[in-house]
């Protein structure tokens, strides 16, 4: 590079240089630092802003009502019946305290003094972080006898003060926000979603009510709500819904330590699976800390003191490991401290050494009671742990048996296996496809570059009451293990999975459907890890062919079809216009329609099944990567799998006849 460039660049960076970002500008230049993203997570993570601050009055004894409405234009109302922001002059900032709290980052109650002893609020940016990043912010407190109001656009007030617009004897903040389209791509709010949040914070919060009213198309309003006095119980209970569970009453305690408030809830299933939930100040940390670290050491203390004083384990045996204890596990551990230390910005993980210990001791004194005070469920806790640690013993021997002969090892790839040349794992992709016809026709039109096929050829065993000897013994699974390349249980290392793209493609039929949770489950069960790190997705091939003229187009619902047509209708208005249904012919070789007949205007083809397609047909429309459509599976996804295969293939009759007697009216045609 030229000298007299350099020197010139050099003198160029200089105080001017420098920007400073004032007010709330960083947040809206960067958002991902403060709300994680701007996708569909980081747009209800702005509720979940708002939500957070009303749970907070709630924890600290001031309000126990919490009333959420999405009303129309996307604009959403959050209202609670806490003290209210603070209106007076703020000492340092010279403005209004409510102002100051939506204006100014790292601005609230929640970094010492007197104004909260528990929250959930850390970084102390909730508010104004929604404030920045809406297109118009209002704020209405309800205190001191009158009603203030304050309004914002795009995080600057349009006010120098709060404005009294009533009066009231009541308490409380209602902030109403309109998400800004220029900072989040889609504004899309999930109902399923809010929903499922909402509940998980009043289970948390006893006593808590929430409500929750959806307003934004007229003639489809729906509202729903949450109080649970029975709090992390309940919360237990209502995970474990269609289970077979093994301690009928659940365990439960809760107890403050040095200002520390323990709750902590736990119950066993038939499952296979372990569920555990974690959470500081109300938040969630899937990566645990040492909340979750603290119950494990009681949980393995406690259950192997019990075992050998109740003849569970004898005196030969060696100890129940972790691995036994967590198998059916259900708990719900919640922990609600001072000063909470997380680690990393989304909080995923709790670092306070305290918790550990303080944790630890209400968990085993308590649970030493409940097993002493409760012995037909302490046996039947014994029982379920017992099973599993002699299945375990039995699985790792018949495993190392497969794996002696090289079955997991990678030595010889599945023969139905059509792999791909590269072996570059990050570029690499494996299809799991239904069927041979399936299969052939995928084969023939990938890319053999970067993706693989893995024909799926018999039936897929019932994970849910099978072990994992079974698994890896499997004709239809084991295929999958190999080709995986990353082992599994104990010998599981993703560092040499051979593929980054996992992808299932099945009919998008009720077989399909099938097919697809077994096979979700599967990955849920054993593979956990890949989904988290987002390597399992699930193909969308297209329900339609639709040609009109020499224009094709594929669509993916009977929805997208209808108003794809009516769309056709609208600018063929003045012409004659015909629609041809074009469908495959049925299994006694007759048409369904007519096919000789002349068409005008458009035919549509429908595919029953991903064997209807040709090669390039499959390539076009769910193989190329520059025009497939694809879902990344997330663990909540494999959750609702899981729980409709507990549902569908558990040993629990009674949910799966409610599940059969309620649906069953939408099942046109099913094999048996």
């Amino acid at each position: 590079m030229n000298n007299d460039k350099i020197e010139k660049d050099k003198n160029e960076y200089n105080a001017k240089s420098i920007q400073v970002l004032e007010g709330l500008e960083p947040v809206r230049r960067r958002p991902g630092m403060y709300i994680g993203g701007t996708s569909l997570e980081g747009l209800h993570h702005l509720i979940w802003e708002v939500v957070n601050n009303s749970v907070d009055e709630a924890m600290a004894g001031f309000g126990k009502n919490i009333v959420v409405r999405l009303l129309p234009e996307d604009v959403v109302e959050i209202t609670d019946d806490g003290r209210g922001i603070p209106i007076e002059k703020h000492p340092q900032t010279k403005k209004s305290t409510l102002e100051t709290v939506l204006t100014v980052l790292h601005a609230g109650g929640k970094f010492g003094g007197s104004g909260y002893k528990i929250s959930g609020g850390l970084h102390g940016v909730g508010v104004s972080v929604v404030n920045a990043l809406s297109v118009w912010f209002r704020a209405e407190v309800k205190r001191e006898g009158k009603i203030f109001a304050m309004e914002f656009e795009r995080g600057k007030s349009k006010t120098k003060e709060p404005q009294v617009v009533g009066k009231s004897q009541e308490t409380g903040t209602k902030i109403s926000f309109k998400a800004d389209p220029k900072i989040f791509p889609e504004i899309k709010y999930s109902w399923t979603k809010i929903n499922a949040y909402l509940r998980q914070q009043s289970y948390l919060t006893k006593g808590l009510s929430i409500k929750i009213y959806d307003e934004r198309k007229k003639g489809e309003e729906q509202s729903f709500g949450f109080l649970f006095d029975g709090g992390l119980v309940s919360y237990i209970k209502f995970i474990n819904r269609g289970k077979e569970v093994k301690n009928e009453l659940p365990f439960y305690v809760e107890k403050i330590v040095d200002e520390t408030l323990v709750e902590v809830a736990m119950q066993y299933t038939g499952s296979y699976k372990e569920h555990i939930f974690s959470f500081a100040n109300n938040i969630f940390t899937p990566e645990g800390g040492m909340h979750e670290s603290g119950f494990r050491a009681a949980l393995t203390r406690v259950i192997n003191s019990y075992a050998r004083k109740s003849g569970a384990l004898k005196e030969k045996d060696d100890n129940f490991t972790s691995e036994d204890m967590q198998e059916g596990l259900t708990a719900v551990i919640s922990i609600k401290l001072k000063n909470p230390q997380f680690e990393g910005q989304t909080k995923a993980k709790l670092g306070n050494g305290e918790a550990r210990g303080i944790v630890s001791a209400v968990v085993a004194e308590a649970l030493a009671e409940y097993l002493e005070a409760h012995p037909n469920n302490a046996k039947a806790i014994m029982s379920k742990i017992s099973i599993t640690a002699k299945a375990r013993i039995a699985a790792r021997a018949a495993k190392d048996a497969v794996i002696r002969k090289g079955a997991l090892e990678g030595m010889t790839l599945p023969g139905k296996l059509a792999d791909c040349s590269s072996r570059d794992a990050s570029q690499s992709e494996l299809y799991i496809v239904e069927g041979d016809s399936a299969g052939g026709s995928a084969k023939q039109g990938r890319d053999r570059k970067f993706q693989a096929i893995l024909p799926l050829r018999g039936k897929l065993v019932n994970v849910e009451k099978t072990t994992l000897d079974k698994v890896v013994k499997s004709d239809t699974l084991k295929p999958i293990i190999i080709a995986l390349g990353a082992g599994i249980g104990e010998t599981l290392n993703l560092d040499k999975l051979r593929y980054h793209r996992i992808i299932i493609m099945a009919d998008a039929d009720v077989d399909g459907l099938h097919i697809r949770t077994l096979l979700l489950t599967f990955f849920y069960r054993y593979f956990e890890e890949l989904i988290n790190r987002g390597h399992i997705y699930i193909a969308q091939p297209p329900l339609f062919r639709i040609q009109k003229g020499k224009e094709v187009i594929y669509v993916y619902s009977e929805e997208e079809k209808n108003k794809l047509i009516n769309s056709f209708r609208q600018k063929e208005k003045n012409k004659s216009f015909e629609v041809k249904e074009n469908f495959q012919k049925n299994e006694n070789n007759e048409n369904e329609n007519n096919d000789e007949e002349k068409i005008a205007g458009v035919t549509i083809q429908r595919y029953k099944g991903l064997g209807e397609m040709n090669p390039e047909q499959l390539w076009e429309t769910t193989m190329d990567p520059e025009k497939r459509m694809m879902l990344k599976v997330t663990v909540e996804d494999a959750e609702k799998a899981d729980q409709m295969f507990e549902t569908l293939m558990g040993s629990n009759v009674e949910p799966r006849r409610r599940f059969i007697q309620t649906h069953a009216k939408n099942v046109k045609n099913l094999d048996v």
